[in-house]
């Protein structure tokens, strides 16, 4: 994919996001690539990430990338419940929403974050 059509896409979407009040919750924004996924709650205030989880430290092999998306989601959960934080807008980049950003926003729905 041409990268500019990418970033306009992803700067199309969080403009629409912003159009949105959000000033009570923070942002998930979740990234893939060909093997992995990570994704980070940040606060759109200040631009700092205040959690993060990723598949790229797991040496794994012959799991399925959608597998790594729940485990990630698990993993994001995990640590967001432990700093208190259950509200967020979910960023999907310039991903569409389907395969494993669509398994990763399932899961993390079912662990307890609100969207």
């Amino acid at each position: 994919m041409n990268k500019n059509l990418y970033t306009n896409r992803a700067k199309r979407i969080r403009k629409k996001l912003k159009k949105i009040n959000n000033s009570e919750r923070y942002r998930l924004a979740v990234h893939r690539s060909a093997k992995n996924i990570s994704a980070q709650i940040i606060d759109s205030k200040t631009n700092k990430t205040l959690i993060s989880a990723t598949s790229v430290s797991k040496k794994e092999k012959n799991k399925k990338k959608s597998d790594k998306s729940i485990e990630v989601a698990q993993m994001l959960i995990k640590k967001a419940l432990e700093k208190k934080i259950t509200n967020v807008y979910f960023d999907r980049g310039g991903y569409k929403y389907h395969g494993r950003i669509k398994s990763f926003v399932e899961a993390v729905r079912k662990g307890g974050l609100r969207f």
